[in-house]
């Protein structure tokens, strides 16, 4: 159905036979013409759209998923809000993608019998930008991911837990003490 529209677009559409000039015929030419370039590039505006949609859609879903995985193994998020652990839906996460579709942090809803929550997760990525990465599956290497649990206690109030699900703790802040101050060369300040 799609098709047969789409092919019918660029088949010529009928003109009056009956025009007694080339002036009145020249003129519906170009109306045709222009009406037809309009359709084709909002044909084109849209799909070009929805492919992007539909890849941010399959980001959210290969990273969402390495990141459930991962917090599904947690005992600490285990022990917060119960097995089994699910995604919540699509629409309530956020995504931001970065650096060429190469860097995502996304954030999406996650529940369980005990409590819900949120599960932070920022990912990169490595390979090439070619047509064929878009078929294939990307693996997501996780970075930072943390989840906040809202649990309810006993006296009907809700406990915020944050746990670091990050594979890496992070590094310790040392000072750096090995700096000298340089001695001038000016004889003036010496």
């Amino acid at each position: 159905m799609l098709g047969r529209r789409l092919i019918s677009l660029f088949k010529s559409s009928p003109t009056s036979q009956l025009s007694s000039s080339a002036k009145s015929d020249y003129e519906g030419k170009g109306k045709w013409f222009g009406r037809k370039a309009v359709t084709f590039v909002l044909f084109t505006v849209t799909g070009g759209v929805a492919l992007s949609a539909l890849d941010d859609l399959f980001i959210y879903h290969s990273c969402s998923s390495k990141a459930l995985e991962k917090a599904i193994k947690n005992q600490a998020v285990i022990d917060a809000i119960g097995e089994p652990i699910v995604k919540g839906p699509w629409y309530n996460a956020s995504l931001a993608v970065a650096h060429k579709r190469h860097s995502v942090s996304c954030t999406f809803p996650v529940s369980g019998p005990q409590g819900s929550g949120v599960l932070q997760v920022k990912a990169v990525r490595d390979g090439d930008d070619s047509w064929f990465s878009f078929l294939r599956p990307r693996d997501w290497d996780i970075l930072i991911m943390d989840a906040l649990l809202h649990v309810p206690t006993n006296d009907e109030k809700h406990q915020t837990l944050r746990v670091t699900l990050s594979d890496f703790p992070p590094a310790a802040c040392t000072p750096y003490t090995d700096c000298k101050p340089q001695e001038s060369e000016d004889p003036e300040q010496k």
